[in-house]
């Protein structure tokens, strides 16, 4: 006789009636036929991730420009319109919907150039 070979959606559903104490003993003889480990792929994956984000914080290179506050609405809007180049209707656009990102992936001397302008005309703003 042949043996019928069980579908993934069976194998799936006779795992799903398993109480955790026989999901454990199942997770123990599968990693004892097959010489494997399931904690270990777990931990090598996380080590990198987080030595990724520590390096990407370390060397960042690109800002983003935040206005989130502002005191005097015309020097913030001379302000946007010089760094941006942008019309006097889209200048007041950014205004109106604080915070917004001014310009966006500048280099770090850029980001503090414009966040002097922004601060000088008495707004306040963020880099990100």
């Amino acid at each position: 006789m042949t043996e019928k070979k069980l579908s993934v959606e069976e194998i799936v559903a006779a795992i799903e009636q398993l109480t955790v104490l026989e999901l454990a003993e199942l997770v123990k003889a599968l990693e004892d036929k097959f010489g494997v480990s399931a904690a270990a792929p777990v931990a090598v994956a996380a080590v990198p991730g987080a030595a990724g984000a520590e390096a990407q914080e370390e060397e960042k290179t690109s800002f983003d420009v935040v206005l989130t506050a502002i005191d005097n609405k015309i020097k913030a809007l001379k302000v946007i319109r010089e760094v941006t180049g942008v019309g006097l209707k889209e200048a007041k656009a950014m205004i109106e919907g604080l915070p917004k990102v001014i310009k966006e992936g500048v280099s770090k001397e850029e980001a503090e150039e414009i966040k002097k302008k922004f601060e000088a005309a008495g707004a306040k703003v963020e880099l990100k």
